[in-house]
C-alpha cells in the first residue's frame, strides 16, 4: 500500500489523490500555471482545497484558462457574470481580487522579466527541502511566506496573506512539504 501525506491519506477522493500524487510540491515555472495557483489559492481562503479542486475546470473555463492579460481586462459586466457562475466561488471580493491580481501579475512580469523569476526569488530560485515527520509539524506560515506576502501586498495583490502564500509555495513546489513517510517526499528531493 502506498503511503501518502496524512492530509490526503488513502481516502476515496480521487481528485485529492491525483493532485497529491501528480502536482502538489512539484516545482512550477510556467507563468500561466503560477497565475492559476495564485487565483485558486486566494479563492480557497476559508474553504477546503477539495472544494477548489472540484471547481478547477469551471475556473479554467470562466477565467479564460487563467490568461492574466484577458483576466486583467475583466470589466464590471464580466465580474457580475462570474458572480452568477455556480461553478466557481462566488465571492465579490475574491472575483474583484482576481482582476486586480492579474494587473499586478503583468506588472511584475514586466519589471522582473517574468513572474517566475520574481516569485522563486523568495526561496533563492530553488525548492526548499523540508523534512517534516507529521502533518502536525507543517507550519502555516514561514519567514519566506511572510516576506512574500508583504511584497505582494506592496505591489497591489489581494488575498495574499502569509498563510495563502505558504499554501501557494507548497502547491507550486517552492517547498517540499511532503512528510518524510510519504512516497512523494523522496521523489521530489532535488
Amino acid at each position: 500500500m502506498i503511503k501518502r501525506c496524512a492530509w490526503v491519506g488513502n481516502n476515496s477522493k480521487p481528485l485529492d489523490i491525483k493532485y497529491h500524487d501528480e502536482e502538489w510540491g512539484v516545482p512550477v515555472h510556467d507563468e500561466r500555471t503560477l497565475f492559476e495557483f495564485l487565483i485558486l489559492e486566494g479563492a480557497q481562503a476559508g474553504l477546503s482545497w477539495t472544494t477548489i479542486l472540484k471547481k478547477r475546470e469551471n475556473y479554467r473555463k470562466a477565467y479564460d484558462n487563467f490568461n492574466p492579460k484577458k483576466v486583467s481586462k475583466y470589466n464590471d459586466t464580466k465580474q457580475q457574470e462570474l458572480l452568477l457562475n455556480e461553478g466557481i466561488v462566488r465571492n465579490r471580493l475574491k472575483v474583484a481580487a482576481s482582476v486586480t491580481n492579474a494587473k499586478a501579475f503583468i506588472a511584475v512580469q514586466k519589471e522582473f522579466g517574468g513572474f517566475d523569476k520574481y516569485i522563486w526569488g523568495f526561496v533563492g530560485g530553488k525548492a526548499m527541502q523540508n523534512r517534516w515527520e507529521s502533518l502536525e509539524a507543517l507550519p502555516a506560515t514561514t519567514k519566506e511566506s511572510e516576506t512574500m506576502s508583504k511584497d505582494l501586498k506592496k505591489r497591489g495583490f489581494k488575498f495574499v496573506g502569509s498563510t495563502i502564500c505558504y499554501a501557494f509555495m507548497q502547491a507550486t513546489g517552492m517547498v517540499n512539504d511532503h512528510t518524510t513517510d510519504c512516497y512523494r517526499h523522496k521523489e521530489l528531493l532535488d
